[in-house]
């Protein structure tokens, strides 16, 4: 997919016509947005802006040198975008490049940020004068989407938290689920430096408009709180699957603990029956006509002065 964004008599127009290219000039474009492009569209791009835009391998790797990186005639910046899922979270690695004062974005995901950022752009052009504002711009929007994020998984945990002080039966599910949401919390901590790294390169760059130093250290600080906010969700989550292995573990005590206590309330009489089930003649009560009943009543008699002893000791 293939959009340009360019200025038309104090508007700004989105179009999806390669052709186009030749007849706009360099200072008309503002942002070129290319969503899984053809090999064609990014030489037409390439041609047109005479550089080179990088390759989906390049933009992956993790290298802070790779991240970001200024030419003589361009500036490159890499970061991942998180996409939300049902239960997880994927990214999708988005290449920046300026070039000639003109924003080209490279991704291959369908992402919320660059729609809402694009529309945006098309309501209030002053709000982004030039592809350095686009690029500043599309990094904030992102950052606020992020802490949406954060705020969802803390509303999670704080659910959880509250299922569990009432006192919700726990199971394997839970625990899963908790592991699942540290593993998005993981994610998510990730993401927000891969953003910290490049938004510190930028500041120690020279060719951003120096308007835009003051916001880039507000974005920073921004990061760092959300940083901190990723840290204690992890942390909750830690205590929270503490105390649900916790709940499991006295859960499989008090299993345990019935049956000892079966078994040794069941042992006497069990002892008592095997002793009369001799069949020895010596047996005094073997012709007793009250021998069975007298049997079966010291059987019962014997379990309940246990069960007694057991209430006593509050051990049941």
């Amino acid at each position: 997919m293939f959009s340009i964004y360019y200025k038309s008599q104090n508007n700004i127009i989105q179009s999806a016509d390669m052709k186009i290219l030749q007849k706009l000039d360099c200072k008309d474009i503002i942002w070129i947005d290319l969503n899984d492009p053809t090999g064609d569209e990014k030489r037409e791009v390439e041609i047109f802006l005479e550089t080179e835009i990088q390759s989906r391998a390049q933009a992956e790797e993790i290298e802070s040198t790779s991240r970001y990186f200024e030419t003589e005639n361009a500036i490159f910046a890499n970061t991942n975008f998180l996409i939300s899922q049902p239960e997880s979270f994927i990214y999708d690695t988005v290449s920046f490049t300026l070039c000639k004062d003109i924003l080209i974005t490279l991704h291959n995901s369908d992402l919320r940020t660059l729609t809402e950022t694009g529309r945006k752009l098309q309501r209030n052009q002053q709000l982004v004068p030039s592809g350095f504002h686009l690029m500043i711009a599309i990094l904030e929007q992102r950052i606020d989407l992020d802490a949406d994020m954060i705020e969802g998984v803390a509303k999670e945990i704080a659910y959880m938290s509250k299922q569990t002080s009432l006192g919700e039966k726990v199971d394997e599910e839970q625990l899963l689920y908790i592991n699942q949401m540290q593993e998005n919390t993981m994610l998510i901590r990730e993401n927000i430096i891969d953003k910290q790294r490049v938004l510190s390169s930028i500041l120690r760059s020279n060719k951003f408009p120096h308007d835009l130093y003051q916001k880039l250290n507000f974005m920073i600080k921004d990061i760092n709180s959300l940083i901190n906010h990723t840290d204690f969700s992890f942390e909750r989550l830690e205590y929270l699957q503490n105390t649900l292995l916790g709940l499991i573990n006295i859960e499989q005590n008090k299993i345990i603990k019935i049956f000892t206590v079966a078994t040794v309330i069941f042992a006497p009489p069990t002892l008592i029956a095997s002793i009369y089930g001799m069949n020895f003649k010596s047996i005094p009560e073997l012709d007793w006509i009250l021998g069975y009943p007298f049997a079966i009543g010291l059987m019962i008699t014997v379990s309940l002065i246990i069960l007694w002893y057991f209430r006593k000791k509050k051990w049941l």
